[in-house]
């Protein structure tokens, strides 16, 4: 029989009983290593939440607050619960100092919370302790509890478990980083102003200190945006990142497309245009690249291999990065890391790159203008910013089915002299705005002949059907480029 969410409950408060006598580190995050992890570990969970200074904020499972004190530091107030006492005592006995916490003991389901009060939801190691049809319940009640775009952060050990402290018995329920994902982000909430509310996901990525120090990728944050519900931005979808991992980058899709651009590669030219293009930056050994909209990671990959960059690759596609890891987990190329990210509302502190690397994503992203902007912040002095994509011909009268193309993949496209004004009026000196389209055409003409030599072995992964929709599709580009509706842009340019 099915165990309910009063039984879960129950071995919960069992198992939390036996392992908070001491209310000490080692208790509290089940691991021999624990004070030799927690300073390193505590900077980076943060480093992973926005300012929370002057904002409200509820710890849920706070423990003995070890992130109690760091966030009550510059917060205008900080609600810290868990459901053990000695943990409570212990957190009031290290923080009660400060003016500013409210401590409870309580079961998080048991919580009372005035609705548009918080700004910032914050749980490390929690979910994971709650049943199925509780955490509906909870994610309902915060998408009342938080403000119109405030911030849920939440961390949790997936597949297995982390610590290596002895259990007699440990009910914890280890879940899949997408299980968590797919049910957050898919609950929805009307609120006061009359508007739908739900989960965007900000970032999505592996703490690194328990891959570097326990090689363990299975611990997991997230930090979630409560954003306004409006299906037509999201290609009718609950949100974009559903779109992409739903319909356009399938894990199928991305791996039949990986057939057609090469081992590693969903972007034009493969691993041939990327050489050419990642030359013209001149990368040093050391340098930090962003790899924004960075596929299944060939591109960092070669950047880090060839030029010794250290490469944070970022992708809303769930699916991307999720091949893009399992390839770095069979390569262990150093320096090269992936994070779930939406670029245009993730942050990164000012002056934390040397390059901003780009193929072939940027025309999913309306507002270009608040992304280049960002870009020009994260970029060191003398930093350099270099972009692929899709654009648009210059004349107004696009053919029918130019314009359902465009639609239908929800794209949002310029033409080459508005994209390098873009990046102009971002700031940027020196800036190229190449238009490609004539090799663009050349590629798509030789992958076509290719994809063609290759396709009995694609056979034996794929389907006929498969097949037929990439030819197509491939097909269909060089019809819009022999149209002028459909072009291709290079684009270079540095900060001051």
């Amino acid at each position: 029989m099915a165990k309910t969410a009063t039984d879960v409950r129950g071995e919960m408060s069992k198992f939390w009983q036996e392992h908070s006598t001491r209310a000490n580190l080692t208790e509290m995050m089940l691991d021999s290593k624990a004070d030799e992890i927690s300073d390193i570990e505590s900077e980076e969970i943060l480093s992973a939440v926005p300012d929370y200074a002057g904002k409200n904020i509820l710890e849920l499972g706070a423990g003995i607050g070890r992130f109690t004190s760091k966030l009550s530091a510059n917060a205008k107030s900080v609600i810290a619960v868990d459901f053990m006492e000695k943990f409570v005592q212990k957190n009031k006995e290290v923080n009660s100092h400060r003016g500013n916490i409210t401590f409870l003991c309580n079961n998080v389901m048991d919580l009372q919370i005035a609705d548009d009060s918080l700004d910032l939801i914050f749980s490390n190691w929690l979910l994971m302790y709650l049943s199925d049809s509780d955490i509906e319940i909870l994610i309902k009640r915060m998408l009342k509890w938080l403000k119109p775009n405030g911030k849920l952060f939440f961390r949790e050990s997936c597949f297995k478990q982390s610590g290596d402290k002895v259990r007699s018995h440990n009910p914890t329920i280890y879940r899949s980083p997408s299980w968590y994902t797919n049910l957050i982000t898919t609950r929805a909430q009307d609120k006061s102003d009359g508007k739908t509310y739900g989960f965007d996901v900000v970032l999505s990525k592996a703490v690194q200190v328990y891959i570097q120090m326990k090689n363990n990728p299975n611990q997991i944050c997230w930090l979630m945006e409560l954003s306004e519900r409006d299906p037509s931005n999201s290609q009718g979808f609950e949100t974009f990142q559903k779109f992409l991992d739903q319909k356009q980058y399938s894990r199928n899709g991305i791996l039949r497309y990986e057939e057609m651009f090469g081992r590693d590669y969903v972007s034009t030219g493969g691993h041939g245009t990327t050489k050419e293009f990642v030359k013209m930056l001149n990368l040093k050994k050391g340098e930090r690249v962003l790899d924004v909209g960075c596929g299944i990671g060939g591109s960092a990959f070669h950047m880090a291999r060839d030029y010794g960059a250290e490469v944070l690759g970022i992708d809303l596609s769930e699916n991307m990065i999720d091949i893009a890891i399992e390839r770095q987990a069979e390569y262990r190329v150093p320096k090269v890391s992936f994070e779930v990210a939406d670029a245009t509302k993730v942050t990164y502190p000012e002056c934390s790159f040397d390059v901003v690397y780009s193929r072939d994503t940027i025309l999913h992203i309306d507002r270009k203008d608040l992304l280049f902007q960002s870009f020009y912040k994260w970029l060191k002095p003398g930093g350099r910013v270099l972009i692929t994509d899709y654009v648009c011909g210059p004349h107004e009268n696009h053919s029918s089915d130019f314009k359902s193309y465009v639609a239908q993949r929800g794209y949002h496209l310029l033409t080459v002299p508005q994209y390098g004004k873009v990046l102009e009026d971002a700031g940027f000196k020196n800036v190229q705005a190449i238009d490609k389209t004539t090799s663009f055409v050349d590629i798509l003409r030789n992958e076509l002949v290719t994809f063609g030599q290759k396709k009995s072995g694609f056979l034996e992964k794929f389907s006929l059907e498969d097949f037929d929709a990439i030819n197509a599709g491939w097909n269909d580009k060089l019809k819009r480029c022999g149209m002028g509706d459909q072009k291709w842009g290079l684009f270079y340019a540095e900060k001051a």
